[in-house]
């Protein structure tokens, strides 16, 4: 395989957390020979932290000006956080790599000189922050005795607020964390399938320009199989529910076993299931998808998307 005569531009968002993922990719494209420049963005989810996620209601909240300048050729790829990307390519897009997967569990992260070591600890009344709708259902689902309040930013941005006061404990991806060298903050991994990730968690995408050959074969050098199976599967459970980051679903896999999720957003009904991947993981997840539905998944998503009454 020739190598590219020309420096590679990766388009990344400018937080702390998606530069450590860039600067991963970065590294790993040198040591193949390739050298590589970034551009970093300041995206519509990054600006916009006076509203909760599912109320800015637009798909692409954190990847749409990397995607632009994608499209129009101003930078060759972008690396992304998976679970940030929608489950369909936008046009002319597509995601080549998905390099080897941080550990795609929640954490519990409680407050600097908390006692708790866990969810379990918590008194009735704590306040637990999160922004993910998929959190705010499970934690209402184990823990209905405790408040559950909005936090958003960055990681620091939202340890700052848990440590000055803002909640008593925090739920965030343990995969951020690590990343960031911040693992000495997780107080308990919280562990499927009792508890969900969000499909993708914890895995970067790597999305290219569909004709661009020459970028598209070197890229797709730092794919991961395994981890490329298992959010295949996770993924494609999302799309089969047509969820999205309005609708409390969850997804892992497992070793060989793909686990699903909907829930009410108070966490009054949860249903769950799992399957084996088998030989084709997207069967399964279309399966699963199909056996939640018929569990009572689809009364809660029909629920969820009814217009509100007048």
């Amino acid at each position: 395989m020739t190598l590219l005569c020309r420096t590679i531009r990766i388009a990344t968002r400018s937080s702390a957390l998606a530069l450590a993922q860039a600067h991963q990719v970065r590294d790993a494209l040198a040591a193949l020979g390739i050298d590589c420049a970034l551009t970093t963005y300041e995206t519509l989810g990054d600006k916009r932290l006076d509203r909760p996620l599912n109320e800015l209601g637009a798909k692409g909240l954190f990847t749409e000006e990397l995607e632009r300048d994608l499209r129009e050729g101003r930078v060759d790829c972008c690396v992304h956080s998976l679970k940030d990307l929608p489950t369909a390519n936008p046009p002319g897009l597509a995601v080549v790599a998905t390099p080897q997967r941080e550990d795609p569990r929640d954490a519990f992260v409680a407050a600097e000189g908390s006692a708790a070591r866990g969810l379990h600890d918590l008194p009735a009344g704590a306040r637990v922050g999160t922004s993910s709708l998929r959190r705010r259902a499970q934690l209402a689902a184990l823990r209905p005795d405790l408040e559950i309040v909005d936090l958003r930013g960055n990681v620091g941005t939202r340890l700052r607020k848990l440590d000055a006061g803002a909640c008593d404990a925090a739920i965030l991806a343990a995969a951020g964390l690590r990343r960031l060298g911040l693992h000495g903050r997780i107080t308990a991994l919280l562990d499927p399938p009792a508890w969900l990730s969000a499909p993708g968690q914890g895995a970067i995408a790597i999305q290219v320009r569909a004709d661009d050959v020459e970028v598209r074969d070197i890229v797709t050098r730092l794919d991961h199989p395994a981890t490329a199976r298992a959010v295949h599967a996770e993924r494609a459970l999302l799309a089969a529910l047509e969820g999205g980051c309005q609708v409390p679903i969850g997804a892992f896999v497992d070793g060989e076993r793909l686990f699903g999720l909907i829930a009410s957003l108070d966490g009054r009904v949860v249903v769950r299931g799992d399957a084996p991947l088998g030989d084709d993981p997207h069967a399964a997840a279309v399966a699963l998808a199909a056996t939640l539905h018929a569990q009572g998944g689809a009364a809660i998503l029909d629920a969820l998307r009814a217009p509100e009454a007048p």
